[in-house]
């Protein structure tokens, strides 16, 4: 990642370099850890951390909406032991950080199938999104048991489903009405999407909101991520020309 040497200057409209909609792959902790001869939790651990950066500096740059993909649904495949290292995290950081996200203004949300989890942590979940409806801020969303062809599935029943009660005329379901039936329903489009720890792919991320995103894939590992790297994320955007396929 290009950084730059100038210190770039927020964008009217929606954040630095115009950006108003960001979502982050969240990887690398695993390889942070091991480069460190620490145990994996070690490194979800500091990724915590850099949640907690990475939110503040959003907020601080002007972003609208950040998405952070903290629990995919294919996670549940890892060992059983890790799988509940990221849940007890998942719930310390909501004790830890709710207050402050609350008085930053900023409004949690979730997409994804997360009513899977313990119902204690649905619970949390769910009181943490309400605590913070009402505030207008950034709007953080939280992936949680969430693959996008999941979603995309789910978004195809649901609209099967009206079409068979002839409540809906297939003729009717078009992009617009696919879009407002996705987890991601009132969020501004996906402007950039950014990738850590070098690997270059979506794995089932945002699949049909990134069809027009820019992509970022960065060799920065998610525990060290901050301010600076979103910085450079964002000025990398605001360089490129984004035709939405018009010439």
């Amino acid at each position: 990642m290009n950084r730059g040497s100038a210190r770039p200057v927020a964008a009217p409209g929606g954040g630095l370099a115009g950006a108003r909609h960001v979502a982050i792959i969240m990887d690398g902790n695993g390889r942070w850890a091991k480069a460190r001869h620490l145990p994996r939790v070690a490194g979800h651990r500091q990724g915590m951390e850099a949640v907690r950066r990475t939110i503040r500096a959003a907020g601080e740059l002007g972003i609208e909406a950040l998405t952070l993909y903290a629990f995919s649904s294919e996670n549940w495949r890892r060992p059983a032991d890790e799988i509940s290292d990221l849940m007890g995290l998942l719930r310390l950081y909501l004790q830890r950080e709710i207050d402050e996200l609350d008085r930053n203004g900023v409004r949690l949300r979730l997409i994804g199938d997360y009513g899977k989890f313990a119902p204690d942590l649905v619970a949390q979940l769910e009181a943490a999104c309400a605590r913070t409806a009402g505030n207008t801020g950034l709007t953080v969303a939280l992936a949680l048991n969430y693959g996008g062809q999941d979603e995309l599935v789910r978004v195809a029943r649901q609209l099967a489903e009206a079409a068979r009660a002839g409540s809906l005329d297939p003729a009717d379901i078009d992009v617009d009405l696919f879009d407002e039936c996705l987890d991601t329903a009132g969020l501004p489009p996906l402007d950039l999407m950014i990738r850590t720890s070098g690997e270059s792919r979506l794995s089932n991320f945002l699949l049909w909101q990134a069809a027009y995103a820019e992509l970022l894939f960065t060799d920065t590992l998610w525990p060290d991520f901050d301010r600076a790297a979103l910085e450079g994320a964002l000025a990398d955007f605001g360089r490129r020309e984004r035709r939405f396929g018009g010439r």
